[in-house]
């Protein structure tokens, strides 16, 4: 019987380590890389999502990265699609697949489905659209609870993205949202023939947020401001998901005349010191790794810890 292919996983909060783990490991395993960073799929995103360097892309083979220009929309659905026939490119050269990143909804994509085949009219979309630029949150989690009285499930309240998707899918289908999650659950993944196998790093509080400092003031100087500028010119704000993403929402704030300049860099940092936060719960809660990695303060992790699979 021939042998399942195996995917590898290296995953963690926002700088905790993931690119130089991953790129020592593929370096050494001869592997590819496989993003899995919601930000890092548009073009001229750099510095706000430390993007892996064109030197770092020299060493190793990525995939998933300048997919396309900031104001396009690029959902976990057709991140997928992307996936499967990257996995399947990468298989067929020889080559193991190492998937890097933090964004939970779009790893969970390895491991659940991500489409039930519900399609969303235009009419819908169009509605739920306009009534989010007129109420924003709070406008689209009233209309959400009137179509889906009681429990609304895992759904994370806070994603304004999140809750305007459950109520477009409430409204093209008249059913709830716990029901739709339910008959979600029950259509296979398309990863199921894989085998999978996960690795996930982390850092002490106190460590992390050195590093999340270091990281807010390198990129500031390196030319943050002049890069939200350069996006905007090209549709940033067209963009929901990267205008709203640390880093980039700070500055575009600033720019606005909402934020003073002398406050940005401590307002990224406790923006994304709350954004690791939020992934740090969602790692603890849904996540579950083969190997689970801890670095000491100032202390790099050893790729000799995740063996490539026999």
């Amino acid at each position: 019987m021939e042998e399942a292919p195996r995917i590898y996983f290296v995953a963690g909060v926002t700088a905790v380590g993931k690119t130089a783990f991953s790129l020592d490991w593929a370096e050494r395993e001869g592997a590819e890389v496989l993003s899995c960073d919601a930000l890092l799929f548009y073009r001229g995103t750099n510095l706000g999502t430390a993007k892996p360097t064109k030197l770092e892309r020299d060493r190793v083979p990525h995939h998933g990265i300048d997919l396309c220009e900031p104001s396009d929309s690029f959902d976990v659905a057709r991140y997928v699609d992307y996936a499967k026939s990257k996995v399947k490119e990468i298989h067929e050269r020889g080559r193991p697949v190492l998937v890097v990143g933090g964004s939970g909804f779009y790893l969970k994509g390895f491991f659940e489905p991500v489409s039930d085949g519900l399609v969303i009219p235009d009419a819908i979309r169009e509605k739920v659209e306009l009534l989010e630029r007129e109420e924003g949150l709070n406008g689209l989690l009233h209309q959400l609870r009137e179509h889906s009285p009681g429990d609304l499930g895992n759904l994370d309240l806070m994603n304004p993205r999140r809750v305007a998707r459950a109520l477009e899918r409430c409204l093209a289908s008249g059913e709830s949202v716990t029901v739709l999650q339910k008959r979600f659950l029950e259509v296979p993944s398309p990863f199921d023939r894989y085998v999978r196998r996960s690795c996930l790093l982390e850092r002490e509080s106190s460590d992390l947020e050195k590093r999340i400092r270091l990281r807010a003031a390198a990129i500031l100087n390196a030319g943050l401001v002049e890069e939200t500028e350069h996006l905007l010119e090209h549709g940033l704000e067209e963009n929901p998901t990267a205008c709203r993403a640390v880093g980039y929402r700070e500055v575009l704030a600033m720019l606005a005349g909402n934020l003073p300049k002398d406050q940005l860099l401590e307002t990224i940092v406790r923006s994304t010191l709350q954004l690791a936060a939020k992934q740090r719960k969602w790692f603890r809660n849904q996540f579950h790794p083969d190997v689970r990695l801890v670095a000491g303060a100032g202390e790099s992790f050893s790729i000799n810890d995740f063996p490539l699979a026999p």
